[in-house]
């Protein structure tokens, strides 16, 4: 890239449940990176309050931009600051409106350009802060409490989404399984630590949509889990989150796999919070071997929501196109643009 184009971004992330801040330098090297949970505010829900994500958003965000910008070694100043990539989308439409907000305002008094970032978007670049040389065609799983995608990466910013979820994302099945078994919340980390107790052959839950295209469907497994533990109420809930989370990680490998060998790609790559899923990590992991292909799994800290991947995203468009206008608005139901 040429010189004098800007170098250093700070990445801002509100689009649910987690206040983030992060630097970047040159699109991959993370200078700091400052995420804050509200898991704990929306655990007693069994899920994600809008309206309290949006409240929590606001008091939490300056705080968490402050020690940000600290550990990059600049202030409120923003002094060393070259640009401001936000996420404007998909999310809660609260959540998404207290970032940008706060994005405009530091652009404008900073003087930098302005970058809104899809959300989906900065999930794939996650993957190129830890492994810029991962080859291409890539089959990307992006998989979340809001989403489930089988995406083909030609190159950044050259997309084709191969399927998606026709109803329940991965996530949100995780979630809503791990309340009814009495788990807590969030249902992804809960499931897996007490299925690693059970027996995953002990129930032969569906697999969602058999046939060669590349969708998705968790609900009828969701209700399969609900049906089999009414009928059988002493049924160990090891067994039964072993056998649930099998079917999912079936599912998304086979998709995964498929995809790969389709569109001839160098690697499947994880993105997404549940990425950070033990079995799935290891069962992609072993099957990329057998077909002879690389997988990238992303650290947990790049799976799940941060503002490092939304200001690497926000790096390479503003260097492939141009800022976003001060008019810039939150859109909830922003779609991945595909080629």
């Amino acid at each position: 890239m040429a010189g004098d184009l800007p170098a250093r971004v700070l990445g801002i992330e509100t689009s649910c449940d987690e206040t983030a801040a992060a630097v970047v330098d040159g699109g991959s090297v993370i200078v700091s990176s400052v995420v804050s949970s509200q898991i704990a505010l929306h655990e007693r829900y069994g899920g994600v309050v809008p309206e309290l994500a949006g409240r929590a958003h606001v008091e939490l965000l300056t705080p968490v931009l402050a020690e940000a910008l600290e550990g990059a070694g600049t202030d409120s100043s923003g002094r060393g600051i070259d640009a401001v990539a936000v996420t404007h989308g998909p999310g809660l439409i609260g959540s998404l409106l207290v970032g940008v907000a706060e994005a405009k305002a530091l652009s404008l008094a900073w003087g930098v350009p302005l970058i809104g970032v899809n959300h989906l978007e900065a999930h794939l670049f996650a993957s190129l802060l830890e492994q810029p040389d991962l080859g291409w065609p890539l089959a990307v799983l992006l998989v979340s409490g809001g989403h489930t995608l089988l995406i083909e990466v030609s190159e950044p910013g050259s997309y084709r989404l191969l399927g998606q979820t026709v109803d329940d994302a991965a996530g949100e099945a995780f979630d809503k399984v791990a309340r009814f078994l009495g788990l807590g919340y969030p249902g992804g980390p809960a499931i897996d630590r007490v299925a690693d107790e059970g027996d995953p052959n002990a129930f032969a839950f569906p697999r969602s949509l058999p046939g060669d295209d590349y969708d998705f469907s968790f609900s009828g497994l969701k209700t399969s889990v609900v049906n089999t533990v009414r009928k059988h109420p002493d049924a160990s809930t090891a067994d039964v989150a072993a056998s649930f989370r099998l079917a999912v990680v079936d599912v998304l490998v086979a998709r995964a796999l498929k995809a790969a060998a389709d569109v001839g790609a160098k690697a499947v790559c994880l993105a997404g919070g549940v990425a950070a899923n033990s079995l799935l990590r290891r069962r992609i992991e072993e099957a990329c071997a057998d077909e002879g292909i690389g997988a990238f799994l992303p650290s947990r800290a790049l799976c799940t929501d941060n503002a490092a991947m939304v200001a690497a995203a926000g790096w390479w468009r503003l260097h492939h196109g141009s800022p976003s206008p001060l008019t810039l608005g939150a859109d909830p139901n922003l779609r991945l643009a595909t080629v």
